[in-house]
């Protein structure tokens, strides 16, 4: 059961956890707040199933390294009305003999817990900010049986946040894409284009905040995405058993329940085309082109299994679906009369289906018709986080066989334990934040997302400004240009762009400046289909679609191509860095020169002046005016 304030409205906090570490149980639940099951106490250490991971999310491994810490972490829902539950957790320890207090079950020199907040709402940094506080009083009490703080800040939260909308500066807090610029530099435009090709994406590095810190800021610059796109980002199974993985797969008779959505079975519902056509197409909706005899279409595995091959066979369309649809949609829109004809037209392969105008105007968002999500005028956020794709902003070891899991067809996760990045045959990249790198072993997908020259001005523009703007007001990231608002303006305008320009007719040229490889790529991606079924009115009101960056071919962009390959590729760092020990090795070797010839110079004028001196002749002596003056000379 969902805690409910009086009236019966869903508070947006659920529930006020802390977990601690015991010698023998390891990472438990010590306390609740409202009780995670209705039947027990605030003391239970149970969990429901759905949650089995909590504990060692909240309180997160290696942990013990470092005195504070703070995790964002996603759950699963726990019924089918609910949505991704989202975790602020804020870890601390202290040494055992500060107690005041001290219980039985204390055995250790210090004593680690975290205290954390699961919330239907997204407010990362505005929740955190508060749990901090609690936390440190918390702590400061050291006495851990002292829980009505916790109570209160249950009461608080639901008080301060009922009611508020997911809108503004608050839902950003904490997240700063000026040091992702500063940091990734032109690396950020393709950590954006890397996510909406929907791959295997790994974020990598220690302590956890930095990790989540880095994961949410790049999703922070998809429109929408932290406010509406995230809601169905965590639908997982945990895993308590070998057999259970085995009947995993048996029990979804229906392999569309993670299955891309398919346009043409969208398209029959909206036209209320149900029965057996419906049935029929549902299996071609697969890519892999697998199927069995019978009613049940199980789930398998992708025959794909090379880390070469990152995209799954089940998780796109096949294009020949689309075609078949749209000749069967044309069809019947002539019937019915229906006259669409904008901008937004598309060529007669894709069935759309007409997207309700939301009351509030363009600034307002609707329930997307395909996706689900919460959209806004333009159709975004895209749906990329739905259908088996997840977001984990930091997984815990003990969630690792979600990465090879046949119902997840992709994610973009967060991980601080060694071992994620070992296998790297699980992920098609691992993003190094601590380097700034991003490691991808498909030279297929390198190719993919190599960057366009229009591509690098962008990133050149975004640098620029930030890095101009680096030692004056702009610092806190509050102020318009170069600030961490203008730097999500321009991926809001680079992405419009990007949709503008893919429903455009004879769009090739247009979109070449995004890369033509990315292009195919992203068109069989999911969010893209969905997105393209649908009719967005505010569309429309988009300029003809190019790329922002778009122009002739000048030497600065050679410079910038130049620049770009000697950081990205492996053989420009190489050069990058003997150039780099060469000119080391010359002004190490010139001191050490100008030193030696110096010091030789200078011995050899002192000595040549003696040596001249001592052989001046006699003649050019004047005779001394007293005997006291002629001994000063004398050899």
């Amino acid at each position: 059961m969902e805690p409910t304030a009086a009236g019966d409205v869903k508070v947006p906090v659920l529930h006020i956890v802390v977990v601690g570490f015991h010698h023998k149980r390891g990472c438990q639940v010590e306390f609740s707040y409202p009780p995670l099951l209705p039947d027990e106490g605030h003391d239970s250490n149970l969990t429901p199933e759905e949650w089995r991971y909590l504990p060692f999310l909240a309180l997160p491994d290696g942990a013990h390294n470092y005195q504070e810490d703070t995790v964002y972490f996603h759950l699963p829902p726990l019924s089918g009305d609910m949505k991704c539950v989202y975790g602020v957790s804020c870890y601390r320890q202290i040494e055992a003999k500060a107690l005041k207090v001290r219980q039985a079950d204390v055995t250790r020199e210090t004593v680690q817990k975290s205290v954390c907040v699961l919330s239907r709402v997204p407010l990362y940094g505005l929740l955190q900010a508060k749990l901090q506080l609690i936390t440190h009083a918390y702590f400061e009490e050291k006495d851990f049986s002292q829980i009505s703080i916790l109570q209160e800040l249950y009461e608080h939260m639901n008080g301060s946040l009922r009611g508020s909308t997911l809108e503004g500066s608050q839902v950003y807090l904490g997240l700063s894409p000026r040091d992702l610029i500063l940091h990734f530099q032109h690396k950020a435009v393709i950590l954006f284009k890397l996510i909406l090709l929907e791959k295997k994406v790994l974020f990598y590095v220690s302590p956890v905040n930095r990790l989540v810190g880095a994961l949410m800021t790049v999703l922070s610059l998809f429109p929408g995405m932290i406010e509406h796109g995230l809601v169905d980002s965590s639908h997982y199974k945990p895993r308590s058993s070998v057999s259970e993985d085995l009947s995993l797969v048996d029990s979804f008779s229906g392999a569309e329940e993670f299955v891309s959505v398919s346009v043409t079975d969208i398209a029959s519902a909206a036209l209320e085309l149900v029965g057996e056509d419906a049935g029929q197409r549902a299996p071609e909706s697969l890519s892999s082109g697998t199927s069995t005899e019978g009613d049940n279409q199980l789930l398998k595995p992708p025959s794909h299994t090379s880390p070469d091959s990152s995209e799954s066979d089940w998780e796109t369309l096949d294009p020949s679906v689309l075609e078949e649809a749209g000749a069967k949609e044309a069809t019947e829109g002539k019937e019915t009369g229906s006259e669409l004809t904008d901008a937004f037209d598309s060529h007669p392969g894709t069935p759309i289906t007409v997207q309700p105008q939301a009351v509030t105007g363009q600034g307002g968002v609707t329930q997307g018709l395909v996706s689900g999500l919460e959209e806004d005028q333009y159709g975004l956020p895209l749906a990329v986080f739905t259908k088996g794709y997840l977001c984990l902003p930091y997984m815990a070891l003990q969630q690792h066989h979600l990465l090879s899991d046949v119902t997840v067809r992709g994610f973009v996760a967060g991980a601080t334990n060694i071992l994620f990045r070992q296998q790297r045959h699980l992920s098609d990249a691992i993003v190094d934040v601590e380097e700034a790198r991003i490691h991808i072993q498909d030279p297929e997908l390198r190719k993919v997302l190599s960057l366009t020259t229009a591509d690098l001005r962008f990133a050149d523009y975004l640098v620029k400004h930030v890095t101009e703007n680096r030692d004056d007001v702009f610092l806190d990231g509050t102020g318009w240009e170069g600030g961490d608002e203008w730097i999500r303006a321009q991926f809001t305008l680079y992405l419009h762009s990007l949709l503008s320009s893919a429903i455009q007719q004879d769009n090739e040229r247009l979109l070449a400046d995004y890369g033509a490889p990315f292009i195919s790529a992203w068109k069989i991606s999911h969010n893209y289909r969905v997105w393209y079924s649908n009719k967005h009115p505010a569309m429309t009101a988009i300029p003809p679609g190019s790329h922002p960056f778009q122009g002739q071919y000048s030497v600065t962009d050679m410079k910038l191509r130049l620049s770009h390959s000697v950081q990205n590729s492996e053989r420009g760092k190489k050069i990058g860095n003997a150039m780099m020990t060469t000119s080391r090795s010359v002004v190490q070797t010139g001191k050490a020169v100008g030193q030696s010839v110096g010091g030789a110079l200078t011995s050899a004028k002192s000595a040549m002046s003696s040596w001249f001196s001592t052989l001046a002749p006699p003649a050019a002596v004047t005779p001394p005016a007293s005997p006291e003056a002629a001994v000063e000379v004398e050899p």
